[in-house]
């Protein structure tokens, strides 16, 4: 048969998911916004799916301008949902793939099949491997790392675990969790006082498992220590305590390509003026500009890139991953952290760190849902 007769394939169909019931909620709807600008729908059907700060998973419009930045606004998956708050229905069942929209006092409506999906959510109840593991029980295809290599990517004390023992220098660190706090804040305070007592004052206490550099304060001594772990449980009630690391913040782009992974051209982090780090005004409000590609030698650049791939391939991580690094005074890289759903707005530095790799916005989105949609679920 002539390849004129040939039936034509449907477009492969897009559910990209964003919001969440995370502190990252608003982030995650500017991300959706450039995803949904860019996504090529001359190869792609798209189905925006937004998730309400209390969960609900509700039907929103097609339309990215209502999810950019407006001056030092930012967007909700509230503010764009269909009207009648309905909800939308993720299969159950692996051998089928359609989506349903259940409206209160209506009969329920299928909105068809789905074969990828796009999620583009930060921090807890999204990129922590709870979305992932929904999706392996529904036998959908999904960009991004999977269940464990999510969970570990998120949770800062395992993920400086896996790097030891894969041999990737980590920082100081020291963890509290909830049941030390609460059987003896006292304890878990001092265990916080004789660490910096070992490794020098500022140190930063942290939300174990956020993202965004929400929750985190820098600390100068014990004058600020109660107010910076009230402010860090207030988003994740295991909070994680570094010391702080001299030297220049690099990071690194790890895309996944049919032959393996694949290292960008890195990328600096400069200080920001009126900021004591690199925060969460700074990045999103503040327009901190990074310095694409960082101005370091052959070699440096050279030594991220493998580093890089190690820390993708150490957590197992699928799709894509941008790893962040200090490089100290004494020449050396510390990773700090890996996301495996990093900001993934135009501006922000996976993207840019592509772009000056030679791939653009576009081709990036798409590398990214073929290579979801090459892979299967379950074990792998």
């Amino acid at each position: 048969m002539s390849s004129d007769s040939t039936p034509q394939s449907p477009k492969p169909r897009v559910a990209v998911v964003f919001g969440g019931r995370s502190s990252e909620h608003t982030i995650s709807v500017l991300t959706a916004g450039a995803v949904l600008r860019a996504i090529d729908r001359d190869r792609y059907d798209v189905l925006p799916i937004g998730i309400t700060t209390d969960g609900r998973w509700a039907l929103t419009a097609d339309d990215p301008e209502r999810m950019a930045l407006s001056g030092r606004e930012l967007p909700t998956v509230a503010a764009i949902a269909e009207p009648g708050g309905g909800s939308v229905l993720l299969p159950v069942d692996p051998a089928g793939r359609e989506v349903v929209y259940c409206e209160p006092g209506s009969v329920p409506k299928d909105l068809g099949d789905v074969d990828v999906v796009f999620p583009v959510l930060h921090g807890p109840y999204g990129e922590d491997g709870t979305l992932q593991g929904l999706l392996e029980l529904s036998g959908v295809p999904y960009v991004g790392a999977g269940v464990l290599a999510s969970a570990v990517g998120m949770d800062k004390e395992y993920m400086k675990r896996v790097f030891t023992s894969f041999g990737l220098p980590v920082g100081p660190y020291t963890v509290v969790r909830p049941r030390e706090w609460a059987a003896d804040p006292a304890a878990a305070r001092k265990k916080i006082v004789d660490f910096a007592a070992d490794h020098g004052w500022p140190v930063f206490v942290k939300p174990a498992r956020a993202g965004s550099s929400m929750g985190i304060t820098k600390v100068s001594g014990l004058a600020g220590l109660d107010e910076a772990i009230a402010e860090a449980q207030a988003h994740d009630p295991k909070i994680i305590v570094e010391s702080l690391l001299s030297g220049r913040e690099i990071e690194c782009g790890v895309l996944e390509f049919e032959e393996g992974p694949r290292a960008s051209v890195p990328a600096e982090i400069p200080p920001v003026s009126h900021h004591d780090f690199y925060d969460f005004e700074a990045k999103y409000l503040d327009s901190a500009e990074g310095i694409v590609p960082a101005p370091l030698t052959p070699e440096q650049t050279a030594r991220v890139q493998e580093l890089s791939v190690l820390a993708y391939e150490a957590v197992s991580c699928e799709g894509l991953v941008r790893a962040d690094f200090f490089l100290t005074e004494d020449g050396e890289f510390v990773i700090n952290e890996i996301n495996t759903l990093p900001g993934f707005t135009p501006i922000s530095m996976y993207p840019r760190m592509w772009q000056a790799s030679g791939m653009e916005y576009p081709e990036l989105i798409d590398r990214l849902i073929q290579a979801a949609l090459r892979r299967s679920t379950g074990l792998r």
